[in-house]
């Protein structure tokens, strides 16, 4: 599965393209520090080795996966995710702007659900999808909005029509409160959680990189980080890393420990 650039204008909506294109050399700079636990690790190379094996699976009737769901708490990595499928697919990301699908006047919502599908069809990309509660809430709630519930519905019928030669890549937050109808259109989920110790030190060792640091800060600032997402990680060592610019020194415990107190991360 190769291509280089997505085909045609992108959708709009309130004046405004309904999605940003990343090129696969724009995914490849985001993923540099892309820590994945082991199994989802194991989900990606399997979803990527099927995929590169297209020909033989159709000889054998076996569908080709192409929707994945992501979920867990935020800035645990699901964004990256997308990312890092798309460069390794040598695809272009097709990142959807909820603030221009989702729009106030009756069927408007459905019908641009409906274009940025239709328009991921056109040409192979990886179609993503972040904060997908926002279209996807289970249509089940007594207090529900139905031109939300009819969104639900377009979106049920364009995941049915998506064909294979594009992949949809969707990331929540709020598991529980997704339409189990839509549960069921995906072929492939991944759950995401806080990072664990051997994580955490891994990612923080690709942040620092070839920064000067005093000797065995990784591994109590790893200590320091426990609890902490990916995202606040990258915020308190990028932090680290100025104060220690400023004072013309190598990176010390000093600077995390007080960068740690700034951020002040809300810690599970």
């Amino acid at each position: 599965m190769n291509k280089s650039s997505s085909a045609g204008r992108l959708p709009r909506a309130k004046g405004i393209d309904m999605a940003t294109c990343y090129m696969p050399k724009e995914c490849a700079r985001k993923v540099r520090h892309l820590v994945l636990p082991s199994v989802n690790q194991k989900i990606v190379e399997e979803f990527i080795t099927i995929l590169g094996m297209r020909e033989t699976f159709e000889e054998h009737g076996v569908p080709i996966p192409n929707k994945i769901v992501m979920y867990g708490p935020p800035g645990t990595g699901k964004t990256l995710t997308a990312f890092h499928l798309a460069k390794m697919l040598e695809l272009p990301l097709i990142l959807v702007r909820l603030d221009a699908l989702i729009h106030s006047h009756l069927g408007e919502t459905g019908s641009n659900i409906r274009k940025i599908f239709e328009y991921a069809k056109l040409s192979p990309c990886v179609l993503f999808l972040d904060e997908f509660d926002a279209i996807a809430r289970t249509r089940e709630s007594g207090d529900e909005v139905k031109e939300m519930a009819r969104a639900v519905n377009t979106l049920l019928q364009c995941l049915d029509d998506f064909g294979d030669s594009s992949i949809f890549v969707a990331a929540t937050n709020l598991e529980k409160e997704l339409d189990r109808a839509i549960w069921r259109r995906f072929d492939t989920k991944m759950t995401y959680s806080l990072p664990d110790n051997e994580s955490r030190e891994q990612y923080i060792k690709l942040l620092i990189g070839e920064f000067g640091q005093e000797e065995g800060l990784a591994e109590l600032a790893c200590q320091r980080l426990t609890g902490c997402s990916f995202a606040d990680i990258e915020q308190i060592i990028l932090k680290a890393k100025r104060k220690a610019i400023i004072a013309g020194l190598p990176l010390c415990w000093q600077h995390v420990s007080v960068s740690y107190d700034e951020y002040n991360p809300a810690v599970h």
